[in-house]
């Protein structure tokens, strides 16, 4: 099965992604694939928030860890809808999954 991902972009423009749920790929992945500015500098290890990312609906996402909220409490922009795309796995959880990407850090 595929996902469908409505991502608004740090310019404000809204695009409809796609990515399969039998890939094993997290929601950082998937937006690189799509050539999304999303640096993932640790590798998805919820170390460097260069994934960061708002959500925009009610879908049923993991529960965040300790080591996540921990990156978006240390993150200047972080929200109540802060989210960091590589600690949630592309699955049919996700579909239709409304999010915003995260101003980059100056």
């Amino acid at each position: 099965m595929d996902v469908k991902i409505h991502v608004t972009n740090r310019q404000g423009k809204e695009q409809i992604i796609s990515g399969p749920t039998d890939m094993s790929l997290n929601l950082m992945e998937l937006l690189k694939v799509h050539e999304y500015p999303v640096e993932g500098t640790c590798g998805g290890m919820a170390l460097c928030a260069s994934c960061h990312i708002f959500i925009h609906s009610t879908n049923l996402l993991p529960e965040i860890s300790s080591s996540e909220q921990a990156m978006l409490d240390d993150n200047w922009d972080s929200k109540d809808n802060s989210r960091l795309a590589c600690q949630i796995p592309v699955s049919e959880n996700i579909d239709l999954l409304k999010i915003e990407l995260a101003p980059e850090d100056l």
